[in-house]
């Protein structure tokens, strides 16, 4: 393997990427988003439909955090907030937090500068500056222990645990050991799994706030959807995909985490204090996991899928890993790696090298499928409060 390359932050982190970034403060300007990337096509974007709305206080913290994370990312270079002038999130606040963190950062209030097209004459020459200072940027050498890894599953089968989600572990085992750290989330995806998790805490702490996050995300599964629901909560392709329960589709998806101890529980969106395996507590819907585990700090995502799941991530790489040579061949274009070759002989300890050597490709710079097909522009946020 070569050696891993990366850039720099004020923060001592590292990026493997070196975004421009645009994120609104609210979702009614990212049709303003949208012309600025025609003006200057070298930038990121990321849009999103919150910002306003009158949520819960609890959804407004999330929201802030999320946005605030994304914008002090690693693999981002320079961020242009955009705001509309009206909304529920304070823009000067998030501004202003931003720029003290040490991020380069510029802001653009739409209803202030006189509407859409001033906004994008506006922007243009502040994102071409950024543009092309990012492009002067030299990558240094550094090591796994510098690199995050987000775990993510999305439209699973039968083969999905046996398969990409193993083979993904034994490739999550070697960051860990070398000093890396990987977050598995999903906690409606951990449900029957407690004992397994329980097992692998680094502190009988850590094992009673498994047991709790478990606990707490089957009481609200239940009170969302049912009782007699409750254990069925999977997705109508995870069934024509071949699972029949929650806790069948759970044993799959822990296998991604490995079977190294699990060294700390982080809320939402927040960034992991400890090295080694970290939980985070989101949801099973991947757009909403995947944006916690980017909020997190991860430079890079794996997913893995048994249907096919073609969705990337604006400021992070995303690894897609299909749990069948069928799937593979069918999706080819989508597919990073083929995890059915195990069926095929290939074991999984090779399969986890193949993972590995992908990864640290793509941290070197190497371009995943998503990225090449720009699978990426949109992000969620988990919400639990309706809007007012």
């Amino acid at each position: 393997m070569s050696a891993l390359t990366g850039y720099k932050r004020a923060d001592g982190r590292y990026g493997i990427r070196n975004h421009v970034l645009i994120i609104p403060t609210v979702g009614c300007v990212n049709g303003v988003i949208q012309k600025i990337k025609q003006r200057v096509p070298g930038v990121t974007t990321m849009m999103h439909g919150y910002g306003c709305g009158g949520r819960s206080i609890e959804d407004n913290i999330i929201l802030n955090k999320t946005l605030f994370n994304m914008c002090t990312h690693p693999n981002v270079y320079a961020v242009l907030i955009l705001a509309l002038g009206c909304e529920g999130v304070d823009y000067n606040k998030l501004t202003e937090q931003v720029r003290q963190y040490g991020q380069r950062v510029a802001f653009i209030n739409v209803q202030d500068v006189g509407g859409t097209l001033k906004a994008v004459e506006k922007a243009a020459p502040i994102l071409e500056k950024y543009l092309a200072e990012a492009e002067k940027e030299k990558r240094v050498p550094i090591d796994m222990s510098a690199i995050t890894v987000g775990l993510q599953c999305g439209g699973s089968d039968a083969f999905s645990g046996s398969t990409a989600n193993s083979s993904v572990g034994k490739a999550c085992d070697r960051i860990v050991g070398e000093g890396g750290t990987v977050i598995l989330t999903e906690t409606t995806e951990l449900l029957g799994t407690m004992d397994i998790l329980k097992s692998r805490a680094a502190t009988p702490e850590i094992a009673q706030q498994i047991e709790e996050l478990l606990k707490g995300q089957f009481d609200k599964v239940e009170h969302t959807i049912g009782k007699e629901r409750a254990n069925f909560v999977i997705s109508p392709g995870n069934m024509a995909g071949g699972m029949s329960t929650i806790q069948e589709k759970s044993l799959g998806c822990v296998c991604k985490a490995g079977s190294t101890p699990i060294n700390e529980i982080v809320e939402y969106s927040a960034r992991p204090t400890k090295k080694g395996m970290v939980i985070m507590d989101a949801p099973g819907y991947d757009i909403d996991s995947t944006t916690a585990i980017v909020a997190g700090g991860s430079q890079i995502v794996l997913f893995t899928t048994g249907r096919g799941n073609p969705y990337g991530y604006p400021i992070a790489p995303v690894i897609k890993i299909a749990s069948t040579s069928k799937l593979y061949n069918s999706m080819e274009d989508d597919m990073d790696i083929n995890a059915g070759k195990v069926v095929e002989g290939v074991s999984l300890e090779e399969l986890g090298q193949e993972i590995y050597d992908k990864i640290a490709a793509v941290i070197n710079g190497e371009v995943s499928k998503p990225e090449a097909n720009d699978q990426c522009g949109t992000f969620t946020v988990y919400t639990s409060s309706a809007t007012l």
